[in-house]
Formats: structure tokens, C-alpha cells, sequence
């Protein structure tokens, strides 16, 4: 298929794909899937080989957030029945990761619900990062406390912290269906923030929320121009109790397409399977290692993932192996964090003209609710995690 090679020889390059290039490959048929994936296939390996990075989520405060994200269970006015606990002391937060970095996480993810931190919250935060450094001294910390104000990145990075994780989540035209308590610009100033106080990006998107093929695309590109180091990809898990828990539009087939497209336009990028893989891609998930370089060990945030175990015999079944802690995820010609783009030489591809959407199913899937299991185990319990 020209289209493949196309797009393959680009991805080599680090070339930009043209959105007509990106919207192809999420209109490409069930019939042409695997070709689809060994060409993203190709690109992966040019740069980051058979490795996949594990990273570990340890939730510091779950449930009781103001906003009102309409795919989040712990939203404001959200009926899900997730646990709901305040902050997590230090010690408490440091146990929870060494579980994941005994799974073999190279990243620990320290996340907690609500706007953004006070100063206070910055400071518990920081004692929580110093403590996990201090046992764990090779392991990377991502901080992940939504809007940032002023000045308090720079603190994040001075405890120890090396990312910082804020997702657009959908495009600029749609974010406003998806939330109101904030806006699109305010989480691309967050993550602006973010590199500028030298921390490395990450940033990512949800998919299966009812956006269009063009919505997609647009988030993907917005992403590609803030440069994160990493792009976490989200598939929404439909969450009864939340406005979203009726939307299972996904399938494996779907999931791998858009996977495949986020590596061609991010050819270089750490791209991460996130949230909602065993929930859409189901026995396909080890397809998906031939697309991203990252994936979530164990559970999220408030529902469980597959064991730590069945996640590491996913990777050596398929022929992949779990990155170390001394190997550099990305490749050297990454620019540092926090200075500018410098992935693509200043020599990206222009975009093209916006093509007319390709036609749409409306069709809603039957909902997998037996799938969604509300996390009752690790962080906020008295039973031991997933990892």
C-alpha cells in the first residue's frame, strides 16, 4: 500500500504525515489491519527496538475533584463507586511504588484528583518524591496534579521529580463538550509550564469518548506541536455512575488504528498504552506492543488492570522485553526537556488542507460493563497491590 510506505518512510525520517496521511490510516479497512501494524511496526523499532517501559500509578488522593471531566469516576457529582481517600503520607505513598518498582516499573506516576495543588499540596508532594528517591534512587518520578500555577513545576523538579503528566485529552473544538470547570488552554499552559521548568512532558489523550476521526487527528497534532517526550493513550473506560458510562464505541480493530496513527505522527515519541487495554483491545493487547514502547503496569487510577504478572508474560510472549532502569528511553536525538522542539531538525512536513471527514458509525457496541472492575486493592486498602 503506498499510503504504508508513504508513511513508513516518513516515520524514519521523523517527518511529519500530512492530516490527509493521518486520517487514511484511522479509515483503513479490518482487511488491511496488519499491514497497518507492521508499518507502524517498522517505525517503532527504528526507534526504541523491542523495549517496552513499565511505569506504576500510585493514586495520593482518589475521588472528591471539583471539576466536571465527564470521563473521570472521580468528577464532581460523580455516583461511580470508586474508593474515595485524602492524601496518602509519605511513607504510605513510597510503599504503594516499590511494589511497582519491584514489578519492574521504571517510572513511578504520583497522581491526585482535583484542579490543581495549593503550595501545601506542593509541599506534601515533594516530601513524597524525595522519600521515593531516596529508596529508589534510578527511578524515574512523574508528578501528575492537574493545572499548575506559578512557579511550582520549578519546586516539583527541585524534590526530585523528572515528569510531569497533564493530557489534552481530545481536541480544542470538542473540549468543551467533555468539560466545562476549565478550559483546553489552561491544561497547554500547564504542560508549557511543565518544560519550561525542565521537566520532561508528558501528555497524552482520551479516545472512545464520541469524537470524530478529524477530532482525533487534531489532538494528535496539537500533541506533536507541544513536543511531550512521552503520549500516553487513553481508551475510555465506560464507568456507570459517570455521563460517559454508555459510550462503547471501541474495538480492538479501532483501538490498534488509532494507536498506529498517534506512532506516525510521533515516530520518536514514548507512546503509551494506557487506561482502558484490557477493557478494549482485550486478547489483541499484544498487538498493540508492535505500535507503542510503553505501557501502565497493574492497575489505574480507580479501576484494576490485569495482573502485574499476566503483563510481563505479555511482553516475553509476544518477543519484547521490559526496558531497564540503566537504558535511555528515548533515542539521543531528543532534545532535552524543556527546550523547545527538537525531535524533527526544524524540518516537519507541512500539514495539508483539512479533508472532508470520512463517513461515520453512529452505532453504539453492546456495553462491557463485566469488564470494568472498580479497584478495591493497593493504595486507599488494607489489601495488597496489583503489580
Amino acid at each position: 500500500m503506498d499510503l504504508l510506505n508513504t508513511l513508513v518512510d516518513k516515520g524514519l525520517r521523523r517527518e511529519l504525515p500530512t492530516r490527509d496521511e493521518a486520517l487514511a490510516v484511522l479509515a483503513t479497512s479490518d482487511d488491511e489491519l496488519l499491514d497497518v501494524v507492521a508499518a507502524a511496526g517498522k517505525v517503532r523499532r527504528q526507534w526504541f527496538g523491542r523495549r517496552v517501559k513499565l511505569n506504576y500509578l500510585v493514586n495520593l488522593k482518589s475521588g472528591l475533584c471539583p471539576e466536571d471531566c465527564s470521563y473521570c469516576s472521580q468528577r464532581l457529582g460523580s455516583e461511580a463507586g470508586i474508593l474515595k481517600y485524602t492524601w496518602l503520607k509519605p511513607d504510605e505513598a513510597t510503599k504503594a511504588a516499590a511494589a511497582g518498582v519491584a514489578g519492574g516499573a521504571k517510572r513511578v506516576c504520583l497522581v491526585a484528583s482535583g484542579r490543581g495543588p495549593t503550595d501545601r499540596d506542593v509541599d506534601r508532594v515533594s516530601q513524597t518524591i524525595e522519600a521515593i528517591k531516596e529508596q529508589h534512587e534510578d527511578v524515574e518520578v512523574c508528578a501528575c496534579l492537574g493545572l499548575l500555577s506559578q512557579g511550582q513545576a520549578d519546586r516539583l523538579r527541585s524534590a526530585g521529580a523528572d515528569a510531569y503528566n497533564h493530557n489534552l485529552n481530545t481536541s480544542e473544538g470538542t473540549y468543551g463538550q467533555i468539560t466545562t470547570t476549565h478550559t483546553y488552554a489552561d491544561r497547554v499552559d500547564t504542560v508549557q509550564q511543565a518544560q519550561a521548568a525542565g521537566l520532561s512532558a508528558c501528555s497524552g489523550l482520551i479516545a472512545g469518548m464520541g469524537e470524530s476521526d478529524a477530532d482525533l487527528v487534531d489532538v494528535v497534532f496539537s500533541l506533536r506541536d507541544l513536543d511531550p517526550d512521552s503520549v500516553p493513550v487513553n481508551f475510555l473506560i465506560p464507568i456507570e455512575g459517570t455521563p460517559l458510562a454508555k459510550e462503547w464505541h471501541l474495538t480492538p480493530q479501532r483501538c490498534l488504528r488509532i494507536l498506529a496513527m498517534v506512532r506516525f505522527v510521533c515516530p520518536d515519541v514514548e507512546v503509551r498504552l494506557a487506561g482502558g487495554r484490557e477493557v478494549h483491545l482485550r486478547s489483541m493487547q499484544p498487538l498493540a506492543l508492535n505500535l507503542v514502547n510503553s505501557i501502565f503496569l497493574g492497575d489505574y487510577l480507580t479501576t484494576e488492570g490485569q495482573s502485574g504478572q499476566s503483563d510481563l508474560d505479555m511482553i516475553a510472549d509476544a518477543g519484547f522485553e521490559v526496558e531497564g532502569a540503566d537504558t535511555t528511553t528515548l533515542p539521543e536525538h531528543r532534545a532535552p526537556a524543556g527546550s523547545g522542539c527538537g525531535s524533527h531538525e526544524g524540518g516537519c512536513a507541512p500539514c495539508g488542507d483539512t479533508p472532508e471527514a470520512a463517513p461515520e458509525t453512529s452505532e453504539v457496541l453492546a456495553a462491557r460493563t463485566d469488564l470494568v472492575t472498580v479497584r478495591r486493592r493497593g493504595t486507599g486498602t488494607d489489601l495488597a497491590p496489583n503489580a
